[in-house]
């Protein structure tokens, strides 16, 4: 993204430490064990383990596999609240017409962010930088134009690439899209894999 120096809010830093026991009791209520669901999202079990105890701070590269295996949304595994919420005060920026909520506390080779794009937004300009881009649609749709590539990604779809290829992305225009994005600024690739998991009959810690 062509931004920076942003930070994350109390809020968010309090959303983030409830993580780990909600993703211990979402596996135990359906019933799946951390080697099964280690299997499906490609995630070593002791990574799991640590997750779910707070010994390790959760990314969205281990948050969006997770998701994709037991099959919820980002928003309900991180319990964010919906923008706009009179309860609690989001850290978010306007940025050439977006609302970019960040979600890394601190600055790094990795960025994570909240994206929430208006349906109506100036003419598609092209800008290239260093780094490389991913991000997942979570609601609305999404345009994206790389290079000589203009392509229309829906919910669950997700894009990645080197950004300094000329590209834009936004709305579609038919309706606001809401995204998660990585951004490494050094060109990190992210890799993300994973299947859902079927439910076992028990389910150990």
């Amino acid at each position: 993204m062509c931004n920076d120096g942003m930070e994350i809010s109390d809020a968010i830093t309090r959303a983030l430490t409830e993580v780990g026991p909600r993703l211990k009791r979402l596996r135990i209520q359906r019933g799946v064990t951390l080697s099964t669901l280690s299997e499906a999202t490609g995630i070593s079990k002791s990574t799991l383990s640590r997750l779910e105890s707070g010994q390790r701070r959760p990314s969205l590269e281990l948050l969006l596999p997770i998701s994709q295996a037991h099959q919820v949304p980002l928003d309900e595994l991180v319990g964010a609240p919906e923008v706009g919420d009179p309860r609690i005060r989001l850290s978010s920026k306007h940025v050439a017409g977006k609302t970019v909520i960040p979600l890394t506390r601190q600055p790094g080779p990795l960025q994570t962010f909240k994206v929430i794009i208006p349906p109506a937004l100036s003419t598609p300009e092209l800008c290239t930088h260093e780094g490389y881009e991913w991000f997942f649609v979570l609601a609305g749709k999404a345009r994206l134009i790389l290079a000589d590539h203009d392509i229309v990604l829906g919910p669950g779809e997700a894009a990645e690439f080197d950004t300094r290829l000329p590209h834009w992305f936004g709305s579609t225009g038919e309706g606001p899209v809401e995204l998660l994005s990585l951004f490494g600024r050094q060109g990190e690739r992210m890799h993300v894999r994973a299947k859902p998991v079927p439910a076992a009959k028990e389910a150990t810690a």
